[in-house]
């Protein structure tokens, strides 16, 4: 059994948060610098040149790639033979969120009470924590601080069995054909499917930290990724919603086994800077 104090975690926590806010995944970047180079649009290739520009700015400056920074989405892989010490493993994260956000000069975003005053909490927690006890004696954690211009375009939809590959295929790029520019393309499209109502939609959250250059382990569903991408791209929604070839950068499913009588499928969109970060205790 190997003991960790959660000192540890709120520390790693705080430095994934603002390097995930302050640059982006290189993957990204090269993806975002391949798209500018095959545009055909004169304003789209500009827009995409500019948004290089931004990333080069922040990370230079160590400022936030984008004022949106956030709330704050924690993936943990806690090893069975790790035993926790300190302060609760909630409260660590908490405590690292805030730190970031109050340290690394990231924008506050969260209220309280969804629904009756709406009052801010002053230090963008608490986080959305998703954690799953894996084998080993380490701990992985994954930050993805995810802003809602694109949270707000996400959808989930209930399929039958009955429900074809083309029917999957045209809900995803309905989803973004409905967000338009608002969720700041060129943007990347985290799909889950099966599970049940809610583990798909933590699915498609999922897929949005998977490198955008590796596709899934499956041929059918990498083949699946490629036909949406391609699809997607010829809606013409472009950069920032002006037109062009490049309304998504990359597409990724992620699946679960389901139950006989469903076919769950929730899309959840990221911008052109979905961000993450991750490390290993």
């Amino acid at each position: 059994m190997r003991i960790i104090n959660t000192l540890e975690i709120e520390k790693a926590v705080e430095k994934l948060f603002i390097e995930a806010n302050y640059t982006l995944p290189q993957s990204l970047c090269e993806c975002i610098n391949n798209a500018k180079n095959g545009e055909n649009s004169a304003v789209a290739k500009s827009i995409l040149e500019k948004l290089e520009e931004n990333i080069i700015a922040a990370s230079e400056t160590n400022v936030p790639i984008c004022q949106d920074t956030g709330m704050a989405v924690l993936f943990a892989e806690i090893g069975e033979e790790v035993s926790l010490s300190g302060k609760s493993f909630e409260q660590a994260v908490n405590d690292g969120v805030k730190n970031a956000y109050i340290n690394g000069y990231l924008r506050k975003s969260v209220v309280r009470d969804p629904l009756f005053g709406r009052v801010n909490t002053d230090d963008n927690t608490p986080a959305i924590i998703h954690t799953r006890i894996v084998k080993g004696d380490k701990i992985k954690l994954t930050a993805a601080p995810k802003g809602f211009g694109s949270e707000n375009m996400s959808a989930v939809k209930m399929f039958t069995p009955s429900a074809t590959p083309d029917d999957i295929v045209d809900f995803v790029v309905d989803t973004v054909k409905k967000a338009g520019g608002n969720p700041c393309p060129p943007i990347v499209v985290g799909v889950g499917i099966g599970g049940n109502f809610e583990y798909c939609a933590y699915l498609s959250k999922k897929a949005l930290t998977r490198d955008v250059n590796v596709r899934n382990g499956d041929d059918n569903y990498a083949k699946l990724e490629g036909e949406m991408l391609s699809r997607i791209n010829e809606l013409d929604i472009g950069p920032q919603g002006f037109g062009g070839k490049t309304t998504a950068l990359a597409v990724n499913i992620e699946t679960y086994p389901t139950h006989i009588a469903g076919l769950p499928c929730a899309v959840n969109i990221g911008c052109h800077v979905t961000r993450h970060a991750s490390c290993i205790i």
